[in-house]
């Protein structure tokens, strides 16, 4: 089967944690920032986790290498926690 191809948008824009999480830029930060209250706007200065629905959007569609390391880490959690009851 040949290699899939990661979306080179998404390569850009996202980065994916050391837990399977995926951080994004904040949004809203690019115009018309004069009404835009000053919480805002430092607020939206960083990164942010994405909400867990997306985050699964993101990586099933378009980082798929990244999405089988956190494959991997959750089933073996999975495990550990079906022997432990």
């Amino acid at each position: 089967m040949p290699k899939m191809k990661t979306k080179s948008s998404a390569k850009k824009r996202f980065k994916v944690t050391a837990s399977g999480k995926v951080k994004s830029k904040q949004a809203f930060t690019s115009h018309m920032m004069m009404n835009k209250s000053k919480s805002m706007k430092r607020k939206a200065k960083g990164t942010t986790v994405m909400a867990d629905a997306d985050a699964r959007l993101v990586l099933n569609n378009f980082l798929p290498y990244a999405r089988k390391q956190r494959g991997k880490k959750a089933s073996a959690s999975t495990t550990k926690e079906g022997g432990a009851e």
